[in-house]
């Protein structure tokens, strides 16, 4: 039995507006789970709903198999860390972390005993006379999570909790969470809508849109095995390349927007049998900014198809260039190393290996799984 189970869980609002769709989802002990989705999809929602701030309107919710529905916040055993970190002002950084447990009635022995282990857990330990108008942004987010761990709860909600920090905060404190993740073995549900935190942080991901689940897996099953067009545009920067194409015998015929063909690549042998039904069109296929490449690699025994190009974008990122190709008006992202001799209207002969592939049904979105 899952530690915590959302068994078809709806969310209506007045005016019959539906923000979440039978919501499923079962998790267990010590996992980090990351909901991700752009920003109105429901996913901070579905989060208020477990924590209790939001009244579930169909469903069921078990924690550690007992029906939460309709149980009080305070009686969930959960913790949450909000957005704009929720601290009191006139509090030091001391009492915003033992908060907790001085409103459940502990002694003070034992609140300081906690407070001791968490601020040192956090790194916080210097900071506890400090109020929280003398922190920066990452130590007030430290701060509540101190007082979320601070209470022992099962359960670790965090509904975008590093949007308000700048770039190099927030890549610093996602690798501090990671590790306290790892020490506490806690259960954690975590919102955002940040792919790269998604990616790094979770166990398992839950992608939604509109209200529903796209697909639930590991970072590597959302990533190299999208279940739809939308999770494969989401997830990945820059996002996958998407050219609509036909079947034409045991060839794909990619074509640009006023579509004219540009690509003509053997199918592999896998998809041959699935495609059939797309001679017509009503084919979409999918290839990651990485399977394309602008020099020799050494054969990794896939099937190459290589074809000519122009550059019309270049983005230097450091060590390599976020780059545009010109395939006959249609644009095609890839990333070069940035060691390579390249520049703004050169003729290349790029290649990708079929195999790395996606197709996707035009009309459903939906990806088509190769024959084995």
């Amino acid at each position: 039995m899952s530690y915590l189970s959302l068994k078809n869980i709806n969310k209506v609002y007045p005016g019959d507006v539906q923000a979440v769709f039978d919501f499923c989802l079962e998790a267990d002990q010590g996992e980090f789970i990351v909901l991700v989705g752009p920003s109105g999809c429901g996913k901070s929602t579905v989060l208020r709903m477990i924590a209790g701030l939001e009244a579930i309107s169909g469903g069921d919710m078990l924690l550690n198999e007992k029906r939460i529905n309709d149980m009080a916040p305070s009686d969930r055993n959960i913790a949450m860390v909000f957005q704009d970190y929720a601290l009191y002002g006139n509090m030091t950084v001391y009492h915003n972390i033992g908060f907790s447990l001085t409103i459940r009635g502990e002694k003070e022995a034992r609140i300081h005993e906690k407070v001791m282990d968490v601020s040192k857990t956090v790194g916080l330990y210097d900071y506890l006379n400090r109020y929280p108008k003398a922190l920066s942004g990452g130590q007030k987010q430290r701060v509540a999570m101190g007082r979320s761990i601070a209470k022992e709860a099962g359960i670790l909600l965090m509904d975008e909790p590093l949007s308000n920090l700048d770039a190099k905060l927030r890549q610093q404190t996602r690798q501090e969470l990671s590790a306290l993740h790892h020490e506490l073995s806690s259960t954690i549900l975590y919102v955002t809508h940040d792919q790269i935190e998604a990616m790094t942080l979770a166990s398992r991901i839950v992608v939604m849109n509109e209200g529903h689940i796209q697909q639930i897996g590991t970072p590597y099953e959302i990533y190299h095995t999208p279940a739809n067009i939308f999770t494969a545009s989401f997830i990945g920067s820059p996002g996958i390349n998407l050219m609509k194409g036909a079947v034409e015998g045991d060839h794909f015929t990619g074509m640009n927007r006023e579509e004219k063909p540009v690509l003509n690549f053997r199918i592999p042998r896998k998809f041959l049998k699935p495609l059939e039904d797309y001679r017509k069109g009503g084919l979409v296929m999918g290839l990651r900014p990485e399977s394309i490449y602008t020099e020799k690699k050494e054969s990794t025994g896939g099937e190459d198809y290589s074809f000519n190009t122009v550059v019309n974008t270049l983005e230097l990122l450091g060590a390599e260039y976020n780059a545009g190709l010109d395939v006959g008006g249609f644009n095609l992202s890839c990333r070069i190393s940035a060691d390579q001799a390249i520049g703004k209207g050169q003729n290349v002969t790029a290649s990708f290996d079929v195999n790395k592939v996606h197709f996707f049904d035009e009309k459903t979105g939906l990806r088509i799984k190769g024959q084995e």
